[in-house]
């Protein structure tokens, strides 16, 4: 390929604003805030969850033809079809859609004109989706040649300028586990859910300039790991431009309200503006990722009888409509959600990657409902049975449980040669 690098650099530009929405700018800052010196361990775990996971199911959804379905039905049919409705929901019109709205509307278009209503700032920002995303052919481009570099260039300034001058002298950490609380922070993000979906457009941009199916996965990589720098560099930099204020601001802040006073701290009565703008790019490009693949997905689903374009108007409407309650009450009503689906997208990502070393599809299904449970018991916390769960007062009580199942189906009970890379073989590129 003559173009190879220029490909890879516009895929993996596209990658990094798909991925870069609402919580990709709030959330790293405010890990900052209350994780105070420990702002480098908080780094690294919030890029492990925001960066690695996200990347790991792009190359799953690679794997699995970048359908999540193909990925999930490893567990059973109607399984998978119940798993993806609910995850395109999630990334779509119920949680991550609207909070990009909300996010937009709280950062760029109320600081500019005060007396607008949250209705008209939701009727603006999908009018803009709406035209931007009913030729879906064109979103990877438009977004890697364009809007990336924009946001790119806005926020290395933010970041500079919180480096060269710093707020503030930085405090103790304001929470117990800054790990464990990072990762979980991490999960906010919703990367590893959205990345799932959104390996289906990048196949789609990679086999439209040209690569054979041998060459997809290997360019997704490539693309992939571009992505990947600019992400951790990015989320390192805010991270660090949060803990310089951890003396100046509470920690029960408002995080849109946070990243308001940070970049005016930083860059005077212009960051505001500057800020909105980065947050209106970044919200913009990762909404019209979500909106178009939900409802490519639900088209596909249907058979036609739930067209794209009418799919789009619906999500819209209903994303306006949830967006008006503001980021705050969209990220506490969506934690418990993303608490209980996270395990298992995880745990699908993994034993699809390492599709070689599990014996038998039964496998992956007893991981995965284990993993559910143990989500389900960490989230609502039945008859106190979460204190005796090892890891779950850290929100990660599904782990251990779901390892143990995984080696006791594997190598005990499920050991036939059948594996799962025959069930996948017919999608994998």
């Amino acid at each position: 390929m003559k173009n190879d690098f220029k490909n890879c650099i516009i895929i993996g530009f596209a990658l990094f604003a798909m991925f870069f929405g609402a919580g990709n700018l709030i959330f790293p800052i405010y890990s900052g805030l209350v994780a105070g010196d420990s702002a480098p361990l908080a780094a690294i775990a919030f890029v492990l969850t925001g960066v690695g996971i996200p990347f790991l199911a792009i190359l799953a959804g690679t794997k699995s033809g970048g359908s999540f379905e193909n990925m999930a039905s490893q567990v059973g049919k109607t399984f998978g079809v119940i798993c993806t409705i609910v995850l395109m929901i999630t990334i779509g019109p119920l949680v991550a859609s609207p909070r990009t709205a909300a996010t937009t509307f709280e950062l760029a278009l109320s600081p500019l004109v005060p007396s607008m209503s949250p209705v008209v700032g939701m009727i603006i920002f999908y009018a803009v989706n709406i035209a931007l995303i009913l030729k879906p052919s064109t979103i990877v481009d438009t977004i890697g040649k364009v809007l990336t570099p924009a946001l790119l260039i806005i926020l290395i300034i933010l970041i500079v300028k919180g480096i060269i001058s710093p707020i503030g002298p930085t405090t103790d950490p304001s929470i117990d586990s800054v790990f464990f609380t990072s990762l979980i922070v991490g999960y906010q993000t919703m990367d590893a859910l959205t990345a799932l979906a959104f390996s289906s457009i990048i196949i789609s941009s990679i086999v439209s300039k040209g690569y054979a199916k041998k060459d997809i996965f290997k360019t997704t990589i490539k693309s992939g790991m571009i992505s990947i720098v600019c992400l951790a560099i990015v989320y390192g930099g805010l991270v660090y431009v949060g803990h310089t204020a951890s003396s100046i601001y509470p920690t029960d802040i408002s995080k849109t309200q946070l990243l308001i006073n940070i970049s005016a701290n930083l860059l005077g009565r212009g960051g505001r503006v500057l800020i909105g703008i980065a947050m209106a790019l970044a919200c913009l490009t990762t909404s019209m990722c979500l909106l178009s693949s939900a409802a490519a997905y639900f088209e596909d689903l249907s058979k036609g009888k739930l067209p794209y374009k009418v799919n789009v108007f619906v999500m819209c409407i209903i994303s306006g409509i949830i967006g008006v309650l503001g980021v705050d009450k969209i990220v506490t009503l969506a934690s418990p959600l993303l608490s209980i689906l996270y395990p298992v997208c995880i745990t699908l990502i993994l034993l699809t990657l390492g599709k070689k070393f599990v014996k038998n599809n039964s496998v992956v299904k007893y991981s995965v409902y284990v993993a559910l449970i143990f989500a389900v018991i960490d989230v609502f916390k039945p008859f106190g049975l979460n204190t005796i769960i090892p890891l779950s007062e850290l929100g990660f009580g599904w782990v251990i449980p779901t390892f143990i199942t995984f080696i006791i189906c594997n190598f005990l009970i499920f050991n036939k040669k059948y594996t799962i890379s025959d069930n996948l073989s017919k999608f994998e590129v």
